[in-house]
């Protein structure tokens, strides 16, 4: 299929990398309002640059957009792509409203494309064997699950681009731009969420509207309960990972990243032993916990790929927009709980 990249900056660099690398796409063109920044992107891989957008998706061999302006400003241009008979792939969060992602996921079917969202961190083995732990029962009764990003992020981030730490472009500050994969991590392993109450502050950052620090109490429709706490106040030489954590009445699993700090179950499986051999966290720097840009693209490739065979074989993705409406949801919930002197909120 040929993609086009919507947004030149650090996320539509990500995004050509992994179109360029995946199996069934293309990179066929780029557009960004900054004329400079679009030929700038599309030169580097061979792609026609657009800064009016009427025009870029006019194109006829245009087939699917990628999406990665502000996450405030993820509607305009997916539904202009949409309208105009595009497939979507959008940045996460898919919007900063489960309103806005509704509106978008009619569109969608109104005009009978594919809307899908980029949840790069759920395509990694130790997601994978995680997930299926999950679904196979082995933790037993659940009854614990909690997700925790203690990253950090200097003033200079904040202060880098007028959308950062805004609640009209960025949604949320620590929960919803940094930490929302892996509140959909925590969903998508442990299900469902009841209720929810919260607390926020703005304790080592100047000059934003929105929390350097989270957490909330988490009650799971299971019965399960869990924390969910994330900050960009937690200064660390290497960054520390973000992580996943289920334990139940036969089994625990800590995932760090992308390799487990636990993997122990009541009742072993074969495959544990090349889990434990091949997928053990060692003492690698945590995945973007100083650097948004030290990401891998491998997993926004695997993340593309599943789009396309999914378009190509008539059924939703995994990433779809009904996937990615959860976790906005539950940080709608969570921010609803903290600005009402964490009320109990239910989902």
């Amino acid at each position: 299929m040929k993609f086009g990249i919507i947004g030149a900056g650090m996320i539509g660099h990500f995004h050509a990398k992994a179109i360029t690398a995946m199996t069934g796409g293309e990179l066929h063109s780029v557009f960004d309002l900054r004329q400079e920044a679009a030929d700038k992107l599309a030169d580097e891989y061979g792609a026609k640059a657009f800064s009016n957008i009427d025009e870029f998706l006019a194109d006829p061999e245009l087939e699917i957009v990628t999406v990665g302006t502000p996450s405030g400003a993820h509607l305009e241009p997916s539904l202009a792509a949409l309208n105009a008979g595009k497939h979507v792939i959008c940045e996460k969060p898919l919007e900063i409203t489960t309103e806005r992602i509704d509106q978008l996921m009619a569109a969608a079917e109104a005009n009978g494309k594919t809307l899908a969202a980029v949840l790069n961190r759920r395509f990694h083995p130790g997601m994978d064997a995680f997930k299926k732990a999950a679904d196979e029962g082995r933790f037993g009764i659940l009854t614990n699950a909690s997700c925790y990003v203690k990253w950090y992020r200097d003033q200079a981030y904040y202060d880098s681009a007028g959308w950062r730490g805004t609640w009209a472009l960025d949604g949320g500050g620590a929960l919803m731009n940094q930490s929302i994969h892996t509140v959909d991590a925590l969903l998508y392993l442990a299900g469902p969420v009841k209720s929810v109450q919260a607390n926020t502050a703005c304790l080592a950052h100047e000059r934003i509207e929105v929390e350097d620090i989270v957490v909330a109490i988490v009650e799971f429709e299971s019965g399960a309960r869990g924390v969910i706490e994330c900050s960009t106040c937690t200064w660390s030489k290497d960054g520390h990972p973000a992580r996943v954590q289920l334990s139940g009445t036969e089994g625990s699993v800590f995932l760090a990243d992308e390799a487990f700090e636990i993997w122990d179950f009541m009742n072993e499986e074969p495959e544990d032993a090349e889990i434990k051999s091949t997928l053990m966290k060692g003492q690698e720097a945590g995945l973007g916990a100083n650097d948004p840009s030290a990401i891998n693209f491998y997993q926004h490739q695997r993340n593309f790929e599943e789009v396309v065979n999914a378009i190509a074989e008539g059924r939703e993705p995994t990433t779809s927009a009904a996937e990615a409406r959860k976790p906005v949801a539950l940080i709608q919930a969570v921010y609803e709980s903290a600005q009402n002197d964490g009320k109990k909120v239910f989902l």
